[in-house]
């Protein structure tokens, strides 16, 4: 079968020259890279990606094809996808379409046979990079050119793009068997979930661990939330960088000391800012399903998944209340913490999204605890919590 020439051009200057599938096309976005070896439908149907061109460091893609019940949205997100190797065979007997019928289903353009070893450590030596993708234009000046004209990530509010039209309630946990073992809780707290892109795996989590659900947009106003009378809420992930979504910190400034809040990922972020802490781009960013963390109030050590470009300032962070809990041990950043004083409390990375190990989805376990407290989660609660998971 024949396949189109496609290119990758970046912000430098750099051109990589491979096949293309997926959709045909010319698609722009950051250049980022991820060290997951599986998972790849899980990372593209994250709306944490809008924006962005994901580069999968796993050499080999596409062998287990693409199952309905292992995805986080109802379609893509990201922009592009850059792989070493399109397996040619899907050996999976739960998969429902190939990863090549998936994308151009979706119109999502595609490269594979570049040399993504050489470009993650451009990546990660210069920084992830604006890049342009494509089987229509192979011109490697005009990519250049039109790589170097996107618009930074920096400043830039992706929430809107993969925010919902209106509120929604979820009821449904985990129903495949092969997903994480249901724990069957009845639902005894109301839980409103603001939606700046949230994975459908967090939303089950919530049921499974005993919430009814109720999803709003994140320009829902503190009044709004809590006039549905919440037990707690949940401020989800989601992309781009958190200092232009001044609406949803507003709201939740408003909700700080009158409900239990619990955040992850961009919601942690947001949950920073509306303390009166600071935020900054990291250079290349965390993208993997090997991210080793600190618990530093129980000592334990989490392998985690993330997916984030951002990050809380920890000197702004203790000035604004918070008691630092998780710290990166690549790099030393803020992965989790609590405030001193209110009932919030929020982690960078995914408890939720489970790499192999289930080391940090405890942490829903410790929502319902400050819901029936009223508290932020002790040091001993946390590790009660983990304990209960062994």
């Amino acid at each position: 079968m024949s396949r189109p020439i496609a290119k990758l051009a970046l912000e430098d200057g750099t051109v990589f020259t491979g096949w293309g599938f997926g959709a045909p096309g010319t698609k722009a976005g950051e250049v980022v890279f991820n060290t997951s070896m599986t998972g790849y439908q899980e990372i593209l149907t994250d709306p944490s990606y809008s924006g962005q061109i994901v580069t999968m460091t796993y050499p080999l893609i596409g062998n287990y094809g693409v199952t309905d019940e292992d995805l986080e949205s109802v379609r893509p997100q990201a922009e592009g996808f850059i792989i070493k190797e399109l397996s040619p065979i899907v050996s999976n007997f739960r998969a429902t379409m190939s990863l090549q019928d998936y994308l151009a289903k979706w119109n999502v353009v595609a490269i594979e046979g570049i040399d993504t070893r050489a470009l993650t450590r451009r990546l990660r030596v210069a920084g992830v990079m604006r890049g342009v993708l494509s089987t229509a234009e192979l011109d490697d000046a005009k990519l250049v050119a039109q790589a170097k004209a996107i618009p930074s990530m920096a400043g830039a509010d992706l929430v809107q793009v993969v925010q919902p039209d209106e509120a929604y309630n979820w009821a449904h946990g985990f129903q495949s068997p092969f997903a994480l073992a249901p724990r069957g809780r009845p639902a005894r707290f109301h839980v409103v979930a603001i939606d700046c892109g949230i994975k459908q795996n967090i939303l089950r989590h919530l049921v499974e661990a005993g919430c009814r659900v109720t999803v709003l947009p994140p320009d829902s106003s503190a009044a709004q939330i809590l006039a549905g009378k919440p037990d707690g809420v949940f401020l989800s992930n989601g992309p781009g960088d958190p200092q232009p979504v001044t609406y949803a910190v507003e709201a939740i400034r408003g909700l700080l000391g009158k409900v239990p809040i619990f955040g992850i990922c961009l919601g942690c972020q947001l949950l920073g800012l509306s303390l009166g802490a600071s935020t900054y781009k990291l250079k290349f960013g965390h993208r993997g399903g090997n991210q080793p963390v600190l618990n530093t109030t129980t000592g334990r050590v989490e392998i985690t998944s993330q997916n984030h470009g951002f990050a809380v300032e920890e000197t702004s962070l203790a000035k604004a209340g918070g008691l630092i809990t998780h710290i990166n041990l690549n790099d030393k950043t803020v992965e989790g913490f609590v405030h001193r004083e209110l009932p919030a409390f929020a982690v960078q990375y995914h408890p939720e999204a489970s790499p192999g190990p289930h080391d940090a989805s405890y942490l829903f376990d410790c929502f319902i605890r400050e819901i029936e407290s009223g508290k932020p989660p002790t040091p001993e609660e946390m590790a009660a919590a983990q304990d209960q998971l062994k």
